[in-house]
């Protein structure tokens, strides 16, 4: 039986969780308390599973596993947002090219899902403001965007044409589609030609220790969480 590790993170009276599932890199569980999350973690690996086997991965979705928590996270900044400022162990191993070829993978199937979201709504449905005081879709496309654009720096540098791209997400369905893939492409470019060094070095950016792999990691986490929440917010499955 498989067992996957999690690794949490949360404020030390175990409130607002984010669990991690490294092994599934992208896959994660949020819940109000501690105990919430762990219980929703089996339902997300499941979920995760799912759409990994929908773009052909070898998974099995329907299959028994367990899970163990490996590390639980309650000192630092920004606690159960997904980047706790210590980090997690696996975060500073070094980013082999065979796992960098299929975090990218993963991260071109989640962006084609993105995409066929956008495609499919209207205007109205991109810009309306829920009743219940949560943000629009452009909003959350927005904010992952903008995540996406500052994990990318992060991890590469300053990157030619990013800011561009940026100021073009604009509250108009075609225009932040491509503004988006304008985004993800160069993200690409610059992930897919990481030298030796970059792949494996950590870097100081203030209290905060980066890796390329931290930085693949919040980039599919990132956009795995927000593409979720579109989903729900449209009622899709």
């Amino acid at each position: 039986m498989v067992e996957y590790a999690l690794y949490l993170e949360s404020g030390p009276r175990k409130r607002k969780t984010m669990v991690h599932v490294l092994d599934l890199l992208g896959c994660i569980a949020r819940g109000a308390t501690t105990e919430e999350a762990l219980e929703a973690t089996p339902g997300e690996i499941r979920r995760f599973q799912g759409f990994l086997k929908r773009y052909g991965e070898m998974v099995e979705p329907d299959k028994n596993f367990s899970t163990v928590v490996a590390a639980h996270v309650m000192e630092g900044n920004w606690l159960a947002n997904g980047d706790p400022t210590p980090g997690f162990a696996p975060d500073f191993q070094p980013l082999t090219t065979e796992d960098l070829a299929i975090y990218l993978r993963r991260l071109s199937w989640m962006h084609a899902d993105l995409t066929g979201i956008i495609q499919s709504i209207s205007e109205d449905q991109l810009v309306v403001e829920p009743m219940d005081g949560s943000r629009s879709i452009f909003h959350i496309l927005s904010h992952v965007a903008e995540s996406h654009a500052n994990y990318l720096r992060m991890t590469v540098g300053k990157v030619e044409g990013l800011k561009e791209a940026l100021l073009a997400i604009t509250p108009d369905v075609q225009l932040i589609q491509a503004a988006l893939s304008s985004i993800w492409n160069l993200s690409i470019e610059h992930m897919e030609t990481l030298s030796d060094i970059e792949r494996t070095q950590a870097v100081a950016h203030g209290q905060t220790i980066w890796t390329a792999r931290r930085g693949v990691r919040r980039m599919l986490e990132h956009q795995w969480e927000h593409l979720q929440e579109i989903r729900e917010r449209l009622g899709l499955k």
